[in-house]
């Protein structure tokens, strides 16, 4: 079940989660999972109330006690394990419906985005710091050139990304922060872009620095 999951993440995720501890891996695993269903459901085409319908269940499952989860969907079945509250992720919910919006806000996707992270570290500000900038960041990487673009760039230059002194369970998040921050400075048009990136995130993920 969770190799199938871990399929369905991109390349700069699934290379972050390599550096999870055995005993972190899954509640990560979890997270961002969920951040790419959540993803293709808004990036899927189609009409927008379509997908809305659609993240308005996962809204609703969230947002009720995993108990009552409908059984037979890989995902859910991780999350009834989550080692956060999952009542958290209904703010994930919303930050990825922000996409739908007539007027993207930047910084409630990334408020949204956050809030998964900091519910599985405990919420401590720095996770949530960390959070915020990297969904910034990897938000203008995913835009197309355009206002919406300029602006989330313009709201990842101003984040903090001071290097974040974060627990050793939570290093993927630190991996995919560096990712980001070096994009971001060097106006990369993806988080692992070349061989630099690669040693970037190696670095961090085995070295934390």
């Amino acid at each position: 079940m969770t190799q199938a999951l871990i399929a369905t993440l991109p390349l700069p995720q699934r290379l972050a989660l390599s550096y999870a501890p055995a005993a972190a891996r899954d509640g990560v695993l979890a997270l961002l999972a969920l951040e790419e269903r959540l993803a293709g459901i808004v990036r899927g085409g189609g009409e927008p109330v379509i997908a809305q319908i659609k993240l308005a269940w996962w809204r609703d499952r969230l947002g009720e006690p995993a108990a009552s989860w409908p059984t037979g969907e890989p995902l859910l079945a991780l999350l009834a394990r989550w080692p956060g509250d999952s009542r958290a992720l209904v703010a994930l919910v919303d930050g990825w419906e922000m996409l739908l919006a007539d007027a993207l806000d930047p910084q409630a996707f990334a408020a949204g985005r956050a809030a998964g992270w900091a519910a599985l570290g405990g919420g401590e500000s720095r996770v949530q710091r960390a959070a915020h900038a990297y969904a910034l960041a990897d938000l203008a990487l995913h835009l197309a050139d355009g206002d919406e673009r300029e602006a989330a760039r313009a709201a990842a230059q101003a984040a903090d990304w001071q290097r974040p002194r974060l627990p050793r369970a939570l290093r993927p998040l630190l991996v995919l922060h560096g990712l980001a921050g070096r994009a971001l400075r060097r106006g990369a048009g993806e988080l692992l872009d070349g061989p630099g990136a690669l040693l970037c995130a190696v670095r961090l993920g085995i070295a934390g620095r």
